[in-house]
């Protein structure tokens, strides 16, 4: 499969007006991950939820609907997210024979760019759901934060064994080659000898602020840092980030194997 040889992400381009899997951009996962131990301990998936997927019918009549798109974090390639939304757009004057016939030849195209079998599914504009974020909400503790670049040393932790589950919305970062905001909600749940303190962790999640990095290396980040700290039985770090460009980008790194391809992150209104 080809594909272009220049990232399109910050570049000026114009949207495609027939069907070209060529648009779709791979960045290889092993880039970011040199420098970060913590990655044999996790399992994972990247959910992204498209809301601008249309195409026409044998009739010529468009369809819309709101696709979901899971990739495993064993893939050795991302999806630059703009190639991706050139990719649907060119969907557009495409004509299928059913919703079989649309899953089967996007699959195999997303599976052929990241080096990884892909699974979508398709839902009706009316069918997916608002959720609510799990265990208690941080945003509400900090009197004064003031660091507002990447600072794992603001981890601490506690004296307390057991389990927390935690969420706050107050996670951005920006992309790496736009500078354009990511914002996004995350979530952290964790068993362990010695917990992190809850301020802390709060603060080292708006510290993230003016970092710079996709979000899925920003999830895995997060794994990491409180992995390497805490040296959990269990943890969980996942991220609803809002959409961009008609796609949002949910990734899902835990200790603990899932079985398929779909974990349960709630769609969340801001999304």
């Amino acid at each position: 499969m080809s594909k272009h040889t220049q990232n399109p992400l910050g570049r000026q381009t114009d949207y495609p007006t027939f069907y070209d899997p060529s648009l779709l951009y791979a960045i290889a996962r092993a880039d970011n991950r040199h420098a970060l131990p913590a990655v044999e301990a996790w399992h994972g998936v990247d959910i992204w939820t498209g809301y601008e997927v249309s195409w026409l019918n044998q009739q010529g009549v468009p369809q819309v609907a709101i696709a979901e798109f899971s990739i495993p974090a064993t893939s050795p390639n991302l999806i630059e997210s703009k190639s991706f939304k050139l990719y649907l757009n060119s969907l557009n004057a495409h004509r299928f024979d059913d919703v079989h016939a649309l899953i089967t030849q996007v699959t195999a195209d997303l599976s052929a760019c990241v080096g990884a079998i892909v699974s979508m599914r398709v839902h009706g504009v009316d069918q997916l759901p608002i959720g609510q974020l799990p265990g208690e909400c941080l945003d509400a503790l900090a009197d004064s934060i003031t660091t507002y670049h990447y600072a794992p040393q603001l981890l601490k932790t506690t004296q307390f064994a057991g389990h927390a589950c935690w969420h706050s919305h107050l996670l951005k970062s920006n992309c790496p080659v736009t500078g354009q905001p990511d914002w996004g909600s995350v979530v952290i749940d964790i068993q362990a000898e010695h917990l992190p303190n809850a301020e802390s962790l709060l603060a080292y999640i708006v510290s993230f602020r003016h970092h710079q990095g996709f979000h899925e290396q920003c999830v895995e980040q997060v794994f990491n840092d409180l992995y390497q700290l805490c040296q959990p039985s269990q943890l969980t770090v996942y991220a609803r980030y809002v959409r961009r460009g008609g796609l949002d980008i949910n990734p899902w790194r835990s200790t603990q194997t899932h079985h398929g391809m779909w974990v349960d992150m709630p769609r969340l209104a801001r999304q």
